[in-house]
């Protein structure tokens, strides 16, 4: 087969779609290499990619376009292109795929991450939730075959956008192979000290913003008087502020924010902490709790949504809008060290099937039965 991927975030996004992307691609080469794999971008960067190691074939528009005509080629003008190269199927991995693919003759799958500017359009601006309602739409009712990421992702799929549920395959996602192994014991120094990092700590890993609720998290350590080190991985926004006047305005300490941290290091910043705590409102996945699994740390997160499909039976779900649920949670695990043992151990053992190569046999097998229908 020729299999072509809408490829944009595999060169221009470190992490989110980009990781998802890039392990998706890898898994498939390593797993099929009996394949050609094509890769599609409006612009190009070996510094996330490099093919003699990764594998497939980049393609893109000359490099002196602008950003508009590239933005175009990908959007419409690439339908052509596929044609062109004999694709035997395009999958769109980040919630779109060109305009007319289904004029092409060529058989298309897109995977849909979530649809939180619907279920919670006050976090987006107007013209953004319009924008992504547009391609997201238009992307899973032209698709031939939709992939969401979770149930979750499947529900609101077809409770905002109406698409027939027999379209619809729910495959999950992995997460960078380096979480897959136990960091050697000089891996880790290297991450304490490069980062700093305390001797014991707890962990939070997500964009600094509000969706992710960081602020439950100090109110709860607040109310309860846990002083334990926290350490903050992730992109801060507009919302540190906000987080930044409740820390000096409670006198709190030892909140440790760690910025441009790269996902190589990730692993290690994991293994090394007691819990891991997120107490997000509403994800399409949660990869930082899968990350937290197979990292064998116990895990406290959220009721709802999609957390216990990925945090399974044995991690501690809470109101993410009670601090003092939270707190209570969190100060009962930190004094109960057989308990974080099993949850630790259980996870892990549970975290095992979202294995890359597993994802990869799955998606074949959906692009094959697609590709044996009439």
């Amino acid at each position: 087969m020729r299999i072509g991927f809408d490829a944009k975030r595999v060169f221009l996004n470190r992490s989110g779609l980009g990781n998802y992307s890039r392990d998706i691609i890898r898994s498939l080469v390593k797993t099929y290499p009996e394949n050609e794999y094509l890769l599609y971008t409006p612009r190009r960067s070996d510094e996330l990619w490099d093919t003699g190691r990764d594998g497939g074939s980049i393609i893109s528009p000359p490099a002196s376009w602008g950003k508009l005509r590239q933005a175009w080629w990908r959007s419409s003008g690439i339908s052509r292109r596929l044609q062109k190269d004999g694709l035997t199927l395009f999958h769109g991995l980040s919630n779109e795929i060109p305009r007319h693919i289904e004029r092409s003759g060529i058989k298309s799958v897109v995977t849909i991450h979530d649809l939180i500017f619907l279920r919670y359009p006050e976090w987006y601006a107007p013209i953004d939730r319009k924008i992504y309602t547009k391609k997201f739409r238009h992307a899973a009712e032209r698709a031939d075959r939709v992939i969401a990421i979770s149930q979750q992702t499947k529900a609101d799929l077809l409770e905002f956008f109406h698409i027939p549920e027999e379209k619809i395959s729910v495959i999950y996602q992995g997460c960078y192979q380096g979480f897959y192994a136990e960091a050697t014991s000089g891996e880790k120094e290297d991450a304490r000290r490069k980062w700093d990092l305390p001797e014991e700590y707890l962990l939070y890993v997500g964009t600094v913003e509000k969706r992710k609720n960081l602020m439950s998290l100090l109110r709860a350590m607040n109310i309860h008087g846990l002083t334990i080190p926290l350490v903050v991985v992730g992109r801060p926004t507009s919302y540190i502020q906000e987080v930044q006047n409740f820390i000096d305005s409670s006198g709190m300490k030892n909140i440790h924010f760690l910025k441009e941290v790269a996902v190589s290091d990730l692993p290690a910043i994991y293994q090394l902490a007691k819990i891991f705590v997120y107490p997000s409102v509403f994800e399409g996945f949660g990869i930082p709790v899968l990350e937290a699994l197979l990292s064998g740390i116990p895990v406290i997160t959220s009721k709802g949504g999609c957390f216990s499909e990925v945090g399974g039976e044995h991690s501690i779900y809470i109101d993410p809008a009670n601090p003092e649920e939270l707190g209570s949670a969190l100060k009962a695990l930190l004094e109960d060290s057989d308990r974080q043992k099993f949850m630790a151990d259980a996870g892990k053992a549970y975290a095992k099937r979202f294995d890359n190569d597993t994802i990869a046999t799955e998606l074949m097998e959906l692009y094959k039965k697609l590709l044996d229908e009439k």
